[in-house]
């Protein structure tokens, strides 16, 4: 069984916090599922996964 989270980029944060976030996450055995867009080329919300029972 996967578990999900969905992360989200805040419209003033830097780019370099939301990859911040997404490293922190990939230590805790997340993985990107997907990444989806603003419009503008920059990504807005990042959805992660991993095993449940791990």
């Amino acid at each position: 069984m996967k578990e999900y989270k969905i992360i989200q980029k805040g419209f003033w944060k830097k780019n370099s916090d939301l990859e911040d976030a997404i490293n922190r996450f990939a230590r805790e055995g997340w993985e990107v599922k997907s990444a989806i867009g603003d419009g503008h080329g920059n990504f807005s919300r990042v959805i992660l996964e991993r095993d449940k029972y791990r």
